[in-house]
């Protein structure tokens, strides 16, 4: 197999022709995206880079606590992300995101390297913080779908949800079917991925093995670890972070607290 092509950045500056020519477009179009492109280029270099440096240093370290330190980091910027999805204003709903992503993203993780890829030694950088940022980036995304649908629907039907309660059922009894709702919103994304891979698209993981020079069958079967890990965090995600969401919702008198 050819060996594989490193880019530098000379070529990185020649890929920013396109974000160039992306900025130009809009301002022939008029579509006033101009800025956003430009922040959007802006931020992308500067978080990528950083992020480079510190993996470098992590990946040379391969100290456990390092690790660890970078995981922890990276839960808490995804669990922020997450609740402000959901609703700034539900200040008690943070440390429910967090501990919901951290529980879904530990379990899978100690699942899939413990049983399935076993490195030599389990803080491994070169597979625990690839997989943990997969996991984390699509359980942040299930949580906020799943909490924001979970949270429009008790705010949209209040009265339906009190009928429930005047006639004897409990709050988890008078939400569950809006809860069951935004699970299944929260795992649309994740099934229909599965769906399509392979098909239509070939996820980011497979594309970035085959550019590194890794065999298309290797690329592949990790990329089916990678969809089951994603099926299982995020579903777990949903469920413990609209479990969070309908208990908040409530009193103690199990009475609907005004949204």
């Amino acid at each position: 197999m050819d060996a594989t092509i490193v880019l530098d950045l000379p070529d990185i500056a020649l890929a920013l022709g396109m974000m160039a020519a992306a900025i130009g477009l809009s301002l022939w179009q008029k579509l006033e995206l101009e800025g956003q492109l430009a922040l959007a280029t802006g931020r992308t270099i500067i978080q990528l880079l950083v992020v480079g440096f510190v993996l470098e240093a992590v990946f040379a370290w391969r100290n456990p606590l390092a690790v660890l330190a970078l995981l922890l980091v990276m839960l808490t910027v995804a669990s922020i992300v997450s609740r402000n999805r959901i609703d700034r204003r539900l200040s008690r709903l943070l440390p429910s995101i967090w501990l919901a992503i951290c529980t879904s993203t530990a379990i899978t993780l100690a699942y899939t390297t413990l049983l399935v890829i076993r490195p030599q030694i389990w803080y491994d950088p070169q597979y625990l913080i690839p997989l943990a940022g997969i996991v984390l980036g699509n359980s942040t995304n299930a949580a906020a779908i799943a909490g924001e649908r979970l949270l429009s629907s008790i705010r949209n039907n209040p009265v339906a949800i009190e009928t429930h309660l005047s006639l004897g059922a409990t709050p988890q009894q008078a939400v569950q079917t809006y809860r069951r709702q935004a699970i299944r919103a929260g795992l649309i994304p994740t099934i229909n991925a599965m769906m399509i891979v392979g098909i239509v698209t070939l996820p980011g993981i497979a594309t970035g093995q085959l550019l590194s020079g890794v065999a298309p069958l290797t690329a592949v079967l990790y990329q089916m670890l990678i969809m089951f890990m994603l099926a299982f965090a995020t579903l777990i995600s949903a469920l413990l972070v609209t479990r969070a969401i309908s208990r908040q919702t409530f009193n103690p008198a199990a009475q609907l607290r005004s949204q």
